[in-house]
């Protein structure tokens, strides 16, 4: 059976708002990929509903490709705590969290949601800018860590 990085952490110890490196995947041909869990909300406490995860999905995989080059994808966690991003080459906690925080900057303030109409999206009617923009304050307030242990 495979090992799910993400099934070996223990959710009962992180502290919410974060950005943690998951894992690493060097290609034999020299390509490394890095998995990101950024979480937004504390595990088994919180969860999003569907129309801001989904719009802060749509966000967040526009701006954070203008902050951080070699984003490959941004989804959302099953459990609505918050998303994996898959990046191309090395990056540190620290720069992820600086682009998260820069991106959650501009959610607060967007009036636009990019791709809502039928042609450019599967659920175009799971939506909502306000509750988006409220959970990004949520993490700006509580200030975005690149520490999932911190005390």
């Amino acid at each position: 059976m495979a090992v799910v990085e993400s099934f070996l952490l223990d959710h009962t110890i992180v502290k919410a708002p974060y950005v943690r490196l998951a894992g690493t995947e060097q290609h034999e041909k020299g390509s490394t990929l890095q998995k990101y869990d950024l979480r937004f909300l504390q595990p088994n406490q919180d969860a999003m509903p569907t129309s801001a995860v989904h719009t802060l999905e749509h966000l967040l995989a526009t701006y954070l490709r203008d902050e951080l080059t070699g984003i490959v994808d941004v989804s959302p966690m099953g459990c609505r705590t918050g998303f994996y991003m898959i990046i191309w080459n090395e990056h540190e906690p620290k720069e992820v969290a600086a682009a998260l925080t820069t991106v959650l900057e501009k959610v607060v303030t967007t009036e636009h949601i990019p791709a809502v109409s039928a042609l450019e999206c599967g659920n175009y009617k799971d939506h909502s800018l306000f509750a988006a923009q409220e959970y990004a304050k949520l993490v700006l307030e509580a200030g975005l860590s690149d520490d999932p242990f911190r005390d």
